[in-house]
């Protein structure tokens, strides 16, 4: 194989790992939102362990909105992102528009991520590990579809 070809090889494999890192990230937010969501719906406390302080945050007035609650809205996003990659697959001539959406739902998603975060440095003072981890993972998406829309653009 020669160089040319190689490079082209690499290229086009990076897409597709863009898409499985996507994939794992929405997944894994949205196991940490499910599971506050249900901490919330249920009354439970949150297993922090030693780490953190899940309770305050997720029992201030800030961890709902209007009723619902906050995580909620985040498991929201991640399923809409989840559906987004999957329709990438069913509809690649459509890739582009989808890789858009996943750009704006992740943009909506780090910003009040940011938001939600200044809150619990600054106004509760206590920080809950599993909202750390949604913020990172929404941040990580918001960041890769930037990579994939300019890789898209590259390429066309």
């Amino acid at each position: 194989m020669n160089t040319s070809s190689a490079t082209t090889a690499q290229a086009s494999r990076r897409p597709a790992t863009a898409w499985w890192v996507s994939l794992g990230l929405t997944l894994l937010g949205l196991g940490v939102s499910a599971y506050l969501t249900w901490v919330k719906l249920t009354d439970n406390l949150a297993s922090c362990g030693p780490i953190g302080d899940c309770e305050s945050v997720n029992s201030s007035r800030y961890a709902e909105i209007a009723g619902m609650p906050v995580a909620l809205l985040g498991a929201l996003g991640y399923l809409a992102i989840l559906a987004f990659l999957a329709a990438e697959r069913w509809l690649p001539r459509q890739a582009e528009n989808l890789h858009m959406g996943v750009f704006g739902v992740a943009l909506i998603g780090t910003l009040y991520s940011a938001y939600l975060t200044y809150i619990e440095v600054a106004v509760l003072r206590a920080i809950c590990p599993y909202c750390v981890i949604s913020a990172v993972a929404m941040t990580a998406l918001f960041v890769i579809s930037i990579l994939r829309l300019r890789s898209a653009a590259s390429a066309a």
